[in-house]
């Protein structure tokens, strides 16, 4: 029986997004044929085996969930979303190091809406993507988190500080000790403005890159197997997606502490 349900839910494309879809309550079948694209005749057959199943049921002219069929869905939508995030850039999540998600983002990475692989072109790889850096210029709040040394990102954030911009920088613990000793000048500049804070993360940061603004969402992992950095990235503008990105910064500096004074001083 639960293979039959399984393969009842899973193995029919239209049968799913049926049940997506009436998630949000009742509907007739105008509004089915409507969202989902479909004919009356492709999609009746498979309103028929879900009723015969009882997970569907109609009543006048609108099909509904049963009780049975809302739970099922309920419980069917986190996996349909992860698994769609994952098709979407499949090679690259494939290929990268999850560990240093936390567990409890890693369980909701299904809320990566509509993500863009941006993949740096070989002769400018250490030049920040034309995209990233126009909408960094049109954000009004900026969090960055860094495990890896970045001169032109901290420079081009640098700028945005003395306009006003309002940022936040974690940093691992080898770009702190870099970024102090050798640009200490810079630092300390940096420090001085009230709308900048750094942060310091008490462990071993394993995501490569987290930028989150009001305007949209970066993220970089490194490679798994590999010591280099490649450089590409996952970038979207859902709000599902910034709300993600928000609160995974959140939870990185649970393990940071602040950074008030200037090294060596």
């Amino acid at each position: 029986m639960q293979l039959e349900l399984l393969e009842l839910i899973f193995l029919s494309d239209k049968r799913k997004q049926l049940l997506l879809f009436l998630k949000d309550g009742p509907k007739n079948m105008d509004e089915i044929k409507g969202v989902l694209d479909v004919t009356s005749t492709a999609i009746l057959p498979q309103i028929k085996k879900l009723k015969e199943k009882s997970l569907v049921v109609q009543e006048d002219k609108n099909y509904k969930l049963s009780l049975i069929g809302k739970v099922l869905v309920e419980k069917m939508q986190p996996l349909v979303s992860i698994i769609e995030v994952f098709e979407d850039n499949f090679d690259y999540w494939t290929e990268r190091d999850l560990q240093g998600i936390p567990l409890s983002f890693r369980k909701r990475l299904g809320e990566l809406r509509n993500c863009k692989l941006i993949q740096p072109d070989l002769d400018r790889m250490f030049e920040l993507d034309p995209e990233i850096v126009e909408n960094l210029s049109k954000s009004g709040s900026i969090l960055e988190c860094i495990a890896y040394f970045d001169p032109s990102l901290i420079s081009l954030c640098q700028e945005f500080a003395k306009g006003g911009v309002k940022l936040s920088f974690l940093m691992s613990g080898p770009v702190f000790q870099h970024y102090s000793n050798d640009y200490l000048e810079d630092f300390r500049n940096m420090l001085a403005f009230e709308n900048v804070k750094f942060f310091l993360y008490s462990g071993e940061l394993r995501i490569a890159n987290l930028t989150v603004t009001d305007r949209f969402f970066m993220f970089s992992l490194f490679p798994k197997n590999q010591k280099h950095f490649d450089r590409e990235s996952l970038i979207s503008y859902e709000p599902s997606t910034l709300k993600f990105g928000n609160e995974l910064f959140d939870e990185l500096l649970r393990d940071s502490t602040q950074i008030t004074q200037i090294p060596h001083e």
